[in-house]
């Protein structure tokens, strides 16, 4: 089965994360074919930029509560996304949440259409938005996400831009991402990878000091008797025990 799906045109890799089935949700063999899908591209001279983007309505529906990657394989693959030495453009016309805004965060450029939706669902299932924090909490406005952190409300595109989660939004993604491609390929391969490690510098400061505490967290909270009891009505689609 394949995952992930790739095409290039004028040196601008696309990946797709290509699981509808599953509302690309983050399995462990989609995060391996992705992090393949990037390690190929990070040493492909032919590859100026890489466009992330999705395949079905939904761009990725979190962590697969079937069958999760271990969060040191997520930690790896955020990190992957940010210290790639090409930009990494994610487009989206569908809905994000929890594990996937992770992913958009990750990113350096976002920019998604005006039927997008997005929201950190974790602690409705009794979890913590705890891995994902490492590129999410350095970019995003901290008192403007505490709010959708803690309830798990639905937000748009434009709350989304305001947060500081996604770069621009628009009726056509494609629109909105043209300049931004054209500019990406009239610049030179070695000023872009210098410029992103400037960009950078501070989301990867958080990967080294924070990494292996949210992955603890991440591992005890799922272990949890909450988060089996929201996991199970999740999948059972009820409300979970605790809800008043």
């Amino acid at each position: 089965m394949t995952l992930v799906g790739r095409s290039r045109e004028r040196a601008v890799e696309t990946v797709s994360l290509d699981s509808p089935d599953t509302r690309n949700a983050l399995s462990a063999p989609l995060v391996a074919a992705l992090a393949d899908a990037l390690a190929d591209c990070a040493k492909d001279p032919g590859v100026r930029a890489v466009v992330l983007t999705h395949t079905g309505g939904t761009f990725c529906a979190g962590a697969d509560l079937r069958d999760p990657p271990q969060p040191d394989a997520l930690v790896g693959l955020l990190r992957q996304l940010v210290e790639l030495p090409k930009p990494v453009v994610a487009r989206v016309t569908g809905h994000v949440r929890a594990g996937g805004l992770g992913l958009l965060a990750a990113c350096d450029i976002t920019a998604a259409s005006a039927g997008a939706t997005f929201a950190f669902t974790e602690v409705r299932i009794g979890v913590a938005p705890a891995v994902i924090s490492l590129p999410v909490l350095p970019r995003a406005d901290p008192r403007a996400v505490a709010r959708y952190y803690l309830t798990g409300e639905r937000f748009g595109p434009a709350e989304a831009v305001r947060l500081g989660l996604l770069t621009a939004s628009g009726d056509d993604v494609d629109d909105v991402l043209a300049p931004v491609l054209d500019g990406l390929r009239r610049s030179s391969p070695e000023a872009l990878a210098a410029t992103k490690r400037l960009l950078t510098a501070r989301v990867l400061e958080t990967f080294d000091r924070d990494a292996a505490d949210l992955t603890a967290l991440s591992a005890r909270l799922f272990s949890a008797p909450g988060a089996r009891e929201g996991m199970t009505a999740f999948l059972e689609r009820r409300d979970a025990a605790w809800v008043v």
